[in-house]
């Protein structure tokens, strides 16, 4: 099996280091970076092929810079001491990115798989720093940062399972799964809310004229011509059904308030009670 050699650049570090390390680990020369054992003898042969391999990972200008070492473990010390800085800068970075995995909430919208890539990223510089994140810590930092729309399965998740024994894809996985439940039932909910407004706005028919009109132009046709009446097709005036109307004067069905009789009494009162003026 053959593997491509990644190559350094200004801001992949991180990843390059993973990479390169599980490569010359399956070739069998990581050892001549990190022995297994203390005072070991390295092996001259897997020696200057580590050496040649990281060579072939770094930049052409770094590969001059370093052309000096003749042991790969100075080239890796090198090379880690440029990008991560030295003990008391580590210190530092590390600091942050602990701050920062500490803030880490997921926003509102936002996907399981995006937040999960931004957490993993930042676990993944930790690590390339020194610091470990178990699998159990990963796994509860990902459940307290959850947005709260996740609540119910964060519950039954801490309730139903044993946190520390519980992998990290896993509840990975169920939370997609929950993410995946809520969405379709949100696309049900809008589809039912779109029915049910067009149902509203669904036209009345006249009985009379078969005209159709929707409940808006109702009310804006009363207003014009005097609630409760209209035209046919054919030009004659049509008088919709009263049966349901409800007079805000007496409260008795079957017609407006400017059709109640007690309405007109009571406005011809007015009329008689006027002072007649000289």
């Amino acid at each position: 099996m053959t593997y491509q050699v990644p190559v350094l650049t200004p801001t992949n570090y991180p990843v390059w280091a993973v990479e390169v390390k599980s490569i010359m680990d399956a070739h069998d020369i990581w050892e001549t970076v990190e022995p297994n054992a203390l005072g070991e003898a390295s092996d001259q042969k897997k020696s200057k092929q580590a050496l040649a391999f990281l060579f072939q990972a770094i930049p052409e200008d770094m590969v001059l810079q370093m052309a000096s070492y003749t042991e790969p473990k100075k080239v890796w010390d090198g090379l880690k001491t440029r990008y991560l800085g030295v003990d008391r800068v580590r210190t530092a970075r590390l600091a942050t990115l602990k701050r920062e995995l500490e803030s880490l909430r997921m926003k509102e919208g936002e996907t399981v798989d995006d937040f999960v890539t931004k957490l993993s990223g930042l676990a993944s510089k930790a690590r390339s720093l020194g610091y470990e994140l178990e699998e159990s810590d990963l796994v509860k930092r990902l459940l307290d940062s959850m947005h709260k729309s996740f609540l119910q399965i964060v519950a039954s998740i801490e309730q139903c399972f044993e946190l520390d024994s519980m992998l990290f894809d896993e509840v990975v996985g169920r939370l997609k799964a929950y993410e995946e439940r809520i969405r379709g039932t949100e696309k049900v909910e809008d589809t039912q809310g779109g029915l049910l407004l067009a149902s509203e706005e669904k036209s009345h028919v006249c009985k009379h004229c078969s005209n159709g009109r929707s409940n808006r132009d109702d009310f804006g046709l009363d207003r014009r011509r005097g609630r409760g009446s209209g035209r046919s097709r054919d030009g004659n005036e049509c008088v919709r059904d009263k049966s349901h109307v409800r007079c805000y004067k007496c409260g008795e069905l079957d017609h407006y308030k400017n059709e109640c009789s007690k309405w007109e009494k009571e406005e011809a009162g007015l009329i008689e009670e006027e002072p007649i003026m000289f």
